[in-house]
């Protein structure tokens, strides 16, 4: 284990060529002789080698996301395309990369694949990065000697799957962040705006409107009660986060209670529909049995009522059904995917047919959400317009009425 620590280490390095040009760059080697060894046999005289000193903030805590799995499995379909070896594609890709964590992960893989590991074996070791679906389809690809082929369908299928992620949760997120703005605005008016005016208005010890008066009781009740609705919502977020995270029935039935929210449970829906479509059929194509990859769409769907139901289908599959009655069954695909699935069956073109099913909820899903984040732009600011001018008005009620009066 200390021998592959210590392959890990990042140097930084400068040097001169024989021309006198100083150069520098950073290498991943045993020790810094290992360094000064190698750019001498490349030329370079070595001036200082040292090791590449850690980030002070953040850099360390960098988390591997999604989005850095697709692009380096694009980087190295590309690379193997090209007949770069794939030892070296690795230490190109390392060279590149800002993510601490993430370059530590594939000089690993490098080290485990130049020891004589299979690729499908040494990405095995990172399940949290590399799901069962793509690690399936490496060992796939490397029995089938396709496997730049292979990376090439992966880094196509996590690009189109981030890309509609990225789109529900700019639709979903832009207008919770513009509500939780005005709930904020709305708890300092009435905490510490109104009180003022309420001193105002008794000075004047004339009646007050009805709007006025209940704009100034609710002001009194976040000001003796805010604290305990914060710490209220707070205990309510984080008991729901962990009841979705620890019940599989709770989680379940959040799942199929987003699919009936109007509007937004379509998108949810047609987004589930194209992730099982497209995963089912690029692990087919890759030469996954049918029954073993269900099983591997029966997690990749998203959605936990899709998910169940790739599993139902799995079973029904195994013992002989078709897979188009199979989806049937589940009462939750619309009748086209079923008759597409079912014309693929017959016709031997089964991946085909799912890819071109996939394609279309993708183009759906993408312009309702651009539609929905069009709709809901303008609706959110009316409403927080709506919440803000009426505290305002409320406030300014007395004022008008007395001018009224005199």
């Amino acid at each position: 284990m200390a021998t592959t620590q210590a392959e890990q280490i990042v140097f930084l390095w400068q040097g001169r060529d024989k021309r006198g040009t100083k150069l520098k760059g950073q290498q991943v080697a045993t020790s810094p002789n290992l360094v000064r060894a190698e750019l001498r046999r490349q030329g370079i005289n070595p001036i200082t080698v040292k090791k590449k000193p850690k980030p002070l903030f953040g850099g360390a805590g960098s988390r591997i996301s999604a989005k850095d799995i697709a692009v380096f499995s694009r980087q190295l379909a590309t690379m193997l395309k090209s007949g770069v070896p794939l030892v070296t594609s690795f230490q190109i890709i390392s060279g590149g990369l800002k993510n601490p964590r993430m370059q530590t992960m594939i000089d690993k893989i490098r080290t485990d694949v130049e020891s004589g590991s299979s690729l499908y074996e040494a990405l095995s070791k990172f399940p949290v990065q590399f799901d069962e679906l793509y690690i399936n389809l490496i060992k796939a690809g490397e029995s089938a000697g396709v496997l730049d082929t292979i990376l090439d369908d992966i880094a196509t299928h996590k690009e189109r799957i981030e890309s509609i992620k990225g789109k529900i949760r700019k639709a979903l997120y832009y207008p919770a962040a513009v509500i939780t703005v005005a709930i904020i605005v709305s708890s300092i008016l009435l905490i510490f705006v109104i009180p003022q005016f309420e001193a105002i208005f008794q000075s004047f010890g004339a009646d007050l409107p009805a709007f006025t008066k209940m704009i100034v009781n609710a002001s009194r009740f976040m000001k003796s009660n805010g604290i305990y609705l914060l710490l209220a919502f707070v205990a309510t977020v984080v008991a729901f986060i962990m009841a979705k995270k620890r019940s599989k029935k709770f989680a379940h039935f959040l799942d199929r209670i987003s699919l009936r929210i109007p509007i937004i449970g379509v998108i949810l829906e047609q987004a589930a529909i194209a992730r099982f479509c497209r995963t089912l059929a690029i692990t087919f194509a890759a030469g996954v049995p049918l029954v073993d990859a269900l099983k591997i769409v029966s997690g990749a769907t998203g959605n936990r009522v899709f998910d169940e139901a790739a599993a139902r289908i799995r079973e029904d599959v195994a013992v002989g059904h078709q897979l188009q009655l199979a989806m049937q069954q589940t009462n939750v695909f619309p009748n086209m995917v079923i008759q597409m699935a079912s014309i693929g069956e017959e016709s031997g073109t089964l991946d085909e047919m799912l890819i071109k099913v996939a394609e279309a909820y993708e183009e759906e899903v993408s312009n309702a959400v651009d539609a929905l984040s069009s709709l809901l732009e303008p609706l959110i600011i009316v409403i927080v317009g709506i919440v803000v001018g009426a505290m305002v008005v409320a406030m300014y009620l007395p004022i008008f009425k007395m001018a009224a009066v005199m």
